[in-house]
């Protein structure tokens, strides 16, 4: 059996009941296992983990899309994190006995029945996009649910599967397949901005900064805080060690400390140990020291 992994990010953190019942529909689902999913109020987002076959698969963000479009209602949705969608985004990541062939497949497969299903308008993202002007998630989400409407009349913005207008209460999703991302925020002891956005500005590719790195900097106001929120899209090329000293060097330019960082989601251990060698120094290092792994 092929073990393919999904990470949907749904547009609801604030609600807890809402979180559970979307949760319970994916454990509804037999043959897929619901490894982790966790939630941020002021993101109002919530992050599900998930591992299985692919048809399971497929099923599992079929009942996932069910509980969301019966749930969430983006026309009174607010929150940090831009979004386009009741469930945003869904990746699919080979992880064993599986390839990026097959990812892209099954997400192609999985945006035609969300589509024909919830008349959900869907765009292909990442591996599975046929268009190099839609490969980027930013790109598809450059304007948000708001602006959606009209972006979705601007030529080459017609979506790969459903409807040509967003869903009224569901918006539009974005499914494709990819490589292992980590989620990873740094927040910092200060409520300024403007220092947020000139650190995120400095570590991501797209304005100069590292090339496996997206990030955005966003007020946590609730906790009258700032974050730097980042994926990293190659952990090995540029590690978690790599954008955390780059993040503290670029905030104590402007007098702010780093408060705490974050993992969202799961992670590899090998990009913890990478990181653990870094900071440690430890000289000759393998993983093969770690007792867990000789365990296994």
């Amino acid at each position: 059996m092929a073990v393919i992994e999904s990470v949907p990010n749904v547009s609801e953190g604030r609600r807890p009941e809402v979180v559970e019942a979307l949760a319970a529909a994916v454990r509804g689902v037999s043959g897929v296992r619901l490894l982790d999913y966790s939630s941020d109020a002021s993101h109002n987002r919530s992050v599900f983990t998930m591992a299985g076959d692919a048809a399971p698969l497929k099923d599992a963000i079929l009942a996932l899309f069910e509980a969301a479009t019966t749930h969430i209602d983006l026309r009174s949705h607010s929150g940090e994190h831009p979004r386009l969608g009741a469930v945003d985004v869904v990746p699919f990541i080979p992880i064993e006995g599986a390839s990026m062939g097959d990812c892209v497949a099954l997400a192609k497969d999985t945006a035609a029945a969300v589509a024909a299903r919830f008349t959900v308008p869907v765009y292909l993202y990442e591996e599975a996009s046929t268009n190099p002007a839609r490969r980027n998630l930013e790109d598809i989400r450059r304007g948000e649910f708001e602006g959606l409407a009209a972006k979705m009349q601007m030529p080459g913005w017609a979506p790969d599967f459903g409807p040509s207008s967003p869903h009224p209460s569901a918006g539009a999703s974005v499914i494709g397949a990819r490589m292992p991302l980590i989620a990873y925020n740094i927040n910092l002891a200060t409520d300024r901005l403007d220092v947020a956005k000139k650190i995120a500005a400095a570590v991501r590719h797209s304005s100069g900064g590292f090339r496996f790195v997206k990030a955005m900097g966003i007020p946590l106001a609730d906790r009258g805080i700032v974050q730097v929120s980042m994926n990293l899209t190659d952990y090995e090329k540029t590690p978690v060690f790599r954008v955390f000293e780059a993040v503290k060097r670029e905030a104590e330019r402007y007098g702010v400390q780093i408060l705490e960082s974050e993992i969202i989601g799961l992670v590899p251990s090998a990009a913890l140990t990478a990181t653990a060698a870094h900071f440690l120094q430890l000289e000759r290092f393998t993983s093969d020291q770690i007792l867990e792994t000789k365990l296994r």
